[in-house]
């Protein structure tokens, strides 16, 4: 049933909101989280999450949880097909949680959704966001046109397409900006050629491929390719494999598990706060997927947000809000910047590829390269 009023209402239940509502909810804040879709778990691109991600996630309780159903891959490799470029490692880098976790997003959102039970909340499915209205003393939400619920915040974590951000009239980059297509799949293979402890990002002259170990021992791939299928089947990721990936073409692929396509653009909100509204997640940042750090900023956006709108709900002043705005806002505009490089770099043109492989070979020969761009992908680069 929805309510009529609530302290605090969540928009989206993807990981990014369940995890500001499980900040809140530990707090002892009343909040309420509606999303549009009927049912959670849904499929997804996001497969991994870093050190840095870990240590807010066990903030809210749930990082052993995740860690026990994660595949821990303790390297990421640049390659050229088969030459190695950049060896990255992670057991040096100053955090508790000293590898990648690979993870699928159902998988994160289902643990979040799990101690959000717990700690006796509920989502509201399926309710659309059709209006919202602010005024001094709080925000009106209207759902599915009809249903009104009064806030005294609410937090929009309802994706690239944010109603939120939209009825609150926050700009978001370049509508008519070009944006980048990728392919995803997961996929079983028939034979070897992928390694199951590592995350590899492949150049070649036929454009980029990623490959990344997951725990039921499929692997998603992921590339940059203009007008792919809306689900690509075991020919075309074959294809892909054959072309950019391994070059000893021993990657053969059993199974197209699934796939699916998806265009990204390069974006950050205006502003991540508008009066008692605010932005966290692709609501507020989207970028591509290269170095996977979208869901990995979105899930720290939410728990930096739900700890700084839960000491306000409960009296302390509203300049954390503007100082969560503040602090996440350069965080993915960096981040857009890095993900930019990363794919400039994997796509460089044949005639560059050869200066470029030779400078990130001579590059990953200086530690202090290795350190920088290993911390970048942890999200511990302040450290």
């Amino acid at each position: 049933m929805i309510p009529e009023e609530t302290q605090v209402l969540v928009v989206g239940a993807g990981p990014v909101g369940l995890a500001a509502a499980v900040s809140l909810a530990q707090q002892g804040v009343e909040v309420t989280v509606v999303d549009q879709q009927a049912e959670g778990a849904n499929t997804s691109r996001a497969a991994v999450v870093h050190p840095r991600t870990m240590e807010a996630l066990d903030r809210l309780g749930v990082a052993d949880r995740l860690a026990g159903l994660s595949l821990r891959a303790g390297r990421f490799t640049i390659r050229d097909r088969d030459r190695v470029l950049v060896p990255l490692v992670f057991d040096q880098v100053p955090s508790p949680y000293r590898t990648l976790f690979m993870v699928p997003q159902p998988t994160t959102e289902r643990v979040l959704l799990d101690r959000f039970t717990e700690l006796g909340g509920k989502v509201l499915r399926p309710h659309r966001l059709t209006a919202l209205d602010q005024d001094a003393d709080g925000v009106v939400a209207t759902v599915d046109g009809q249903h009104r619920i009064r806030a005294r915040y609410v937090v929009g974590a309802d994706g690239m397409r944010s109603a939120v951000r939209t009825f609150s009239a926050i700009g978001f980059g370049d509508d008519h900006a070009d944006g980048e297509t990728f392919t995803l799949a997961d996929v079983r293979l028939r034979d070897g050629g992928l390694p199951r402890d590592e995350v590899v990002l492949f150049f070649s002259g036929a454009g980029m491929v990623v490959s990344a170990p997951l725990p039921d021992g499929s692997f998603r791939i992921v590339a940059e390719v203009e007008n792919p299928p809306e689900q690509p089947d075991l020919a075309f990721v074959q294809d892909l494999l054959d072309r950019r990936g391994p070059a000893a073409g021993t990657a053969r692929i059993a199974e197209v598990v699934w796939g699916s396509r998806f265009r990204v653009h390069h974006r950050v909100a205006d502003r991540y706060r508008a009066g008692r509204v605010l932005l966290a997640g692709d609501a507020a940042h989207v970028h591509s997927p290269a170095g996977g750090q979208g869901m990995n900023l979105g899930l720290r956006d939410a728990v930096a947000l739900g700890e700084a709108l839960g000491a306000v709900v409960k009296g302390a002043p509203e300049s954390l809000l503007d100082e969560y705005a503040a602090t996440q806002r350069p965080k993915a505009e960096e981040v857009v910047k890095f993900a930019g490089r990363l794919t400039r770099l994997a796509t460089a043109s044949p005639l560059a590829r050869p200066v470029r492989n030779a400078a990130l070979s001579l590059l990953a020969k200086v530690p202090a390269f290795r350190v920088m761009l290993t911390k970048r992908l942890a999200g511990v680069a302040d450290r």
